[in-house]
């Protein structure tokens, strides 16, 4: 998987900036509070653009980069605009205007003893993603070993020619990683290194699990099989999961019969993964359920070709729920989480379902298919209530790339919310605030619940074109049982926006992670 840039602290050693070869990055308070030691030509240059136009107009969080300064070895000399008052968003802003151009340079950072340094550095490792393992020839450097020249693993559930390496460089056998000058590595000089760095290692497990999100969603679906989402997820025994992979025949004797009609038209096989992390003590588990759609066509409801080949990320619900249980158990979380996904792609084929088929749920209810392109609800609706059959969590939270009408009610800063309890709906929405991720309470209701009412079965499973997001909950509810505290949300707008974020480059986002997290450490944690 990509692994976030090496961050490093170190006591303050202001000789050292003079000589850096890199960049070199001053974190001011204010723009007349210059480091003493600075280099005087570097030091003149530096008051001249504070006291210039753009200088002045410089707001929390912003930088100005000097390319080349004089007096000093380095090839860019950044002013960082971050006074004490600043804010943890303002900190992490700062951070990720470094992260965007680290290239593949040794970044120094003067930070002192700002309060906001480890914000900062969290800022830019975020920042600092890059998923460029299908690029044959980097922006920076030669073509990679191997890359386009036909070498090419097996996978199950793919035809073997179709497949790529997923993972050249990572996979790379030992000792032919890139020389320690070609990576890029970041240093933050501070008064207390040890302290700041105990720190961050919290801040460190959450960006390792947003990382893991992004790269999952941004995979391509010849790579990203069932199999091989399931494959990485069983890796993560290693960092302490417990992790529990259910086949076809296995839920087909649960009775999981709608997850397995959306994906009977794919030679991938369905599964559910479950991953455990028991941190706390004897209380019952918190659930997070995730619609993992590795591809989705729409099935005989076929969608549109435009922009189809972005179906590689509905699976960006069990996306988000894996990298939470990979922050989780790195930063050995002292509370009880199960994180349950359905993975399982939907193809045309002879033996995929149909509109107008009837399906039985797990639950026991029968669902009219009325459209094959909503399909998520039918997975999450078995793996919900297997989550509640099995673990009777305390509450239980899903996550699905579910509808495109909430990114016409919301856009793509916010996430739709839905939940029958007031009390888990405040503590998502605290969470993901202080996080900065988009958040946005919807209504549920019966009147809308009516709209997905049928006359041959006790659902069917689309309401239609109005309020789209919320019939789609509302049949989620349906499979939530009665004084079980549940939300939905749909997270179609946010985890593939079509440009870059304040803390991520263009592509997948990983939204939902720190917030999850955050959700865990604020409210399920024991002190």
């Amino acid at each position: 998987m990509t692994q976030p840039v090496e961050i490093s602290f170190t006591e303050v050693a202001l000789e050292k900036l003079a000589e850096h070869r890199g960049r070199v990055a001053l974190v001011l308070t204010a723009a007349d509070r210059l480091p003493g030691r600075l280099p005087r030509p570097a030091r003149e240059a530096a008051a001249r653009a504070l006291a210039s136009k753009a200088g002045q107009a410089l707001k929390p969080g912003q930088v100005l980069e000097l390319a080349f300064p004089a007096g000093m070895a380095a090839d860019a000399l950044v002013l960082v605009m971050l006074p004490q008052t600043s804010t943890q968003a303002e900190a992490r802003r700062a951070g990720a205007a470094l992260g965007a151009k680290l290239g593949r340079s040794h970044t120094l950072i003067h930070a002192g003893n700002h309060k906001l340094a480890a914000d900062l550095a969290f800022g830019l490792a975020l920042r600092g993603y890059d998923f460029s393992v299908y690029k044959t020839k980097p922006a920076n450097g030669p073509a990679r070993p191997g890359a386009g020249d036909g070498m090419m693993p097996e996978s199950e559930g793919a035809a073997t020619d179709a497949l790529l390496d997923d993972a050249q460089a990572a996979d790379a056998p030992e000792g032919t990683d890139a020389p320690i000058g070609d990576k890029a590595r970041v240093t933050v000089m501070v008064k207390d290194p040890e302290g700041l760095a105990k720190l961050a290692q919290d801040a460190a497990a959450v960006a390792e699990g947003v990382f893991f999100t992004r790269d999952l969603v941004n995979e391509p679906a010849n790579v990203l099989t069932t199999s091989d989402f399931a494959d990485r997820l069983l890796a993560m025994q290693e960092i302490g999961l417990e992790v529990e992979v259910l086949d076809e025949d296995q839920l087909a004797a649960l009775g999981m019969r709608a997850l397995l009609a959306v994906g009977q038209g794919s030679e991938s096989p369905s599964k559910v993964v479950v991953m455990r992390w028991n941190g706390g003590g004897d209380e019952q588990p918190l659930a997070l359920v995730g619609k993992g759609v590795v591809f989705d066509t729409g099935g005989i409801s076929i969608k549109p070709g435009a922009g189809m080949e972005e179906m590689t990320m509905d699976m960006g619900g069990a996306g988000v729920v894996a990298g939470t249980m990979r922050a989780l158990a790195l930063r050995r979380a002292k509370a009880n989480v199960v994180g349950l996904v359905g993975l399982v792609e939907n193809m045309p084929d002879g033996r995929a379902y149909r509109p107008g088929d009837i399906l039985k749920s797990m639950k026991g209810d029968t669902i009219e298919v009325v459209n094959t392109d909503a399909e998520g609800r039918l997975v999450l609706a078995d793996v919900l209530w297997y989550a509640q059959e099995t673990y009777q969590p305390r509450a239980i939270i899903d996550l699905a790339t579910l509808t495109g009408a909430v990114i016409i009610a919301l856009g793509h800063d916010n996430a739709g919310v839905f939940s029958n309890d007031d009390a888990l709906a405040g503590q998502i929405l605290s969470a993901a605030q202080a996080e900065g991720e988009g958040a946005w309470r919807l209504p549920l209701g019966k009147s809308y619940d009516s709209l997905i009412d049928c006359r041959l079965a006790d659902m069917k499973n689309t309401g239609g074109r109005a309020a789209g997001s919320i019939t789609a909950a509302q049949f989620l509810q349906r499979f939530v049982r009665e004084g079980q505290a549940w939300a939905h949300i749909d997270i179609a707008g946010v985890a593939l926006p079509p440009g870059g974020t304040d803390l991520a480059p263009k592509g997948a986002s990983g939204w939902g992670v720190m917030t999850l997290d955050r959700l865990v450490r604020d409210t399920y944690e024991a002190p």
